[in-house]
């Protein structure tokens, strides 16, 4: 089994991304399976198409993205991406759309294809908080998230493919509001370890209640 693991660069204004870092720290091989790390641009669009590429390159069985949300106090593993594009900040090329579809033939949304709920369940066992998200922002996340889906739906790709958001670094929050949440950038990538256990070792999803109420 091979899966992209992939994160984003700095962006909105910090010297560090720890979705990064923690991917550069994430063993190559779990489980038996090989994982394949990408750097990816905080850019709409151009962090998709990078993605598009090396899938085309390597033909991996799953596609694992992370990207940062600052102000979560946990890993939050994305269930659905939206055909939706709305900046509240500019990406790192300026770019800042005010509400536009990210592919005009695309459905409203995608599910992610990963065994979510399992992800989420192997992070708590390690003593990690996670949750299971249902909204993965209208930013390069989201792009991410949606874009990738798209493509393995439009091109009827035997892949999956899905998308989790981490915490701030403890460096990230010290000039920061007080009780800015943050995650050591270790606990990070144990996180991303045990959500790529369930990948490999889950075929079909646990059947366990994690919705929200709020």
């Amino acid at each position: 089994m091979k899966i992209l693991l992939t994160a984003f660069d700095p962006f909105g204004g910090e010297s560090v991304n720890p979705a990064l870092e923690a991917v550069k720290m994430v063993r190559d091989e779990i489980e038996g399976a090989e994982i394949i790390k990408l750097e990816i641009p905080t850019v709409f669009k151009k962090g998709p198409q990078t993605i598009f590429k090396k899938i085309d390159e390597i033909n991996p069985d799953a596609v694992l993205s992370i990207g940062q949300a600052g102000g979560r106090s946990a890993i939050t593993v994305e269930f659905v991406g939206i055909n939706w594009a709305d900046g509240r900040i500019a990406d790192n090329e300026g770019n800042k759309p005010t509400g536009e579809k990210i592919f005009d033939d695309g459905e409203n949304a995608y599910f992610s294809s990963l065994p979510v709920k399992a992800m989420v369940e192997n992070i708590r066992k390690n003593e990690i908080p996670a949750f299971l998200s249902y909204t993965a922002g209208t930013f390069v996340c989201n792009d991410v998230l949606y874009s990738v889906l798209y493509y393995i739906h439009k091109n009827n790709l035997d892949m999956k493919s899905g998308f989790i958001h981490v915490p701030f670094a403890p460096d990230q929050v010290v000039s920061k509001p007080n009780n800015t949440s943050s995650m050591s950038v270790q606990m990070i990538a144990k996180a991303i370890e045990c959500a790529l256990e369930s990948i490999v070792k889950t075929d079909k999803d646990l059947v366990k209640s994690m919705g929200e109420t709020e």
